[in-house]
């Protein structure tokens, strides 16, 4: 036949797999109906057959046989001198149906009808790729570096389609080589340039909800619910878990003989200490609960400032508040409440103590190295010494112990 080849746009559509059929039938058709209408000024007496199996396409003209010279619409009407030289059997009244010869469009009206079909089908794959991964939001999913830049990693799927995991979605411990095959959960899918691009993240809590619901079968059974989950990726997480089953105790069933469900989940997570807890609707259990290893002795709460005043001892305040106080900031992201801790013996806040190394740059090295001889290694240890037994218990003079407590002090004084 007259046609044309369109096995290379065709291939597009074999690549394409997740685009259903009718509708890239629907695509090259809609392409190749407006290359008619620019030529013929309208499609309406026109058949477009698209067989995307073999890659062709063939186009038919409907016309009517009238009388010779008894033409009014050239698009709808053919001569009968002309529609015998078509086939000889045709009668005036009857239709004919004839075959378009592609190429009579002209190969730049041809090429450029190729190119906007690769356009049309490109934008389809785009669509159908941005459709995918907006539905598995919140999955984990498996995919192989393929690429380590600076602020972000290039991975690819099963399909070779590209997906993204930025730097901030990264738990600050990863390390990754091209090639390895990793874990992480489907936050976003963004529009860039007309063009999706699937943004991954293993600092998410869904990471860790998901991570605990394929270790823990009570979780994906729907026995155990996580009411909520707070991360400080890579250091502490905290998990609240409630079970519908009252023979099921849930802490239990998430971390497993000797830890042996919560050990896998740690590792995925570069050692993040997590904090399984039992969910409550009684604030101060949840506060008491939430603030795991410390243990509280008393509590004031203020419900509709959402407030709590947390008395400890001595020994368990530095428990509550945690290293870098990412433990008591995640209690009060888990619970809503904003927490003040208090040494319970003195009812005072407790204030943060300050290693003697950080002050380096006002205090000469040998000052501090003589402190630390006299056990002396932190800001406040050398304050609640006085002056005089500073002097008595080291080698320094006055002069030095006064200007040392007047920096420490400035420093506390600055809160």
């Amino acid at each position: 036949m007259a046609s044309i080849n369109l096995i290379e746009a065709f291939q597009d559509f074999k690549d394409a797999e997740n685009i259903d059929r009718p509708t890239l039938m629907r695509v090259v058709e809609d392409v190749f109906r407006t290359l008619i209408r620019k030529k013929y000024g309208s499609d309406e007496t026109f058949d477009v057959i698209v067989n995307a199996e073999k890659g062709d396409l063939e186009i038919f003209r409907r016309r009517t046989v009238v009388d010779n010279d008894d033409v009014y619409n050239t698009l709808e009407e053919i001569e009968y001198k002309d529609a015998i030289k078509i086939s000889p059997d045709y009668e005036v009244g009857e239709e004919v149906y004839e075959e378009v010869n592609l190429e009579e469009f002209g190969r730049r009206a041809i090429l450029a009808a190729k190119q906007t079909l690769a356009s049309r089908i490109s934008d389809l794959k785009k669509n159908v790729l941005a459709k995918k991964y907006a539905d598995r939001i919140g999955e984990i999913i498996s995919a192989e570096v393929y690429q380590v830049w600076k602020k972000e990693i290039l991975l690819l799927d099963e399909e070779g389609n590209e997906l993204i995991l930025p730097k901030s979605e990264q738990i600050p411990q990863d390390y990754f080589k091209k090639g390895e095959n990793i874990r992480a959960v489907v936050k976003k899918v963004d529009m860039k340039n007309n063009s999706p691009v699937i943004i991954l993240s293993r600092t998410s809590p869904d990471f860790l909800a998901k991570l605990l619901e394929i270790e823990v079968p009570e979780i994906f059974d729907g026995l155990i619910v996580i009411k909520r989950i707070v991360r400080d990726p890579g250091e502490r997480a905290k998990v609240a878990v409630e079970s519908y089953d009252d023979r099921i105790d849930p802490v239990g069933a998430c971390v497993g003989m000797k830890g042996s469900r919560i050990h896998g989940i740690v590792r995925e997570l570069k050692n993040e200490n997590i904090d399984v807890i039992n969910w409550t609707s009684n604030t101060q259990l949840l506060i008491q609960r939430a603030l795991t290893p410390a243990k509280i002795t008393t509590m004031e709460l203020e419900q509709e400032e959402k407030h709590a005043s947390v008395y400890l001892k001595p020994d368990q305040v530095s428990l509550a508040i945690g290293r870098r106080g990412v433990n008591i900031k995640l209690a009060c992201e888990l619970t809503g409440y904003d927490i003040d801790v208090y040494r319970d013996n003195e009812g005072q806040e407790e204030e943060f103590d300050i290693d003697l190394e950080e002050f380096s740059d006002e205090i000469e090295p040998w000052v501090i190295d003589e402190l630390k001889r006299v056990g002396c290694d932190t800001a406040r240890s050398v304050l609640e010494l006085s002056a005089e037994e500073l002097e008595r218990r080291t080698d320094l003079e006055k002069e030095t112990i006064q200007d040392v407590r007047k920096i420490l002090q400035a420093e506390f004084e600055k809160g």
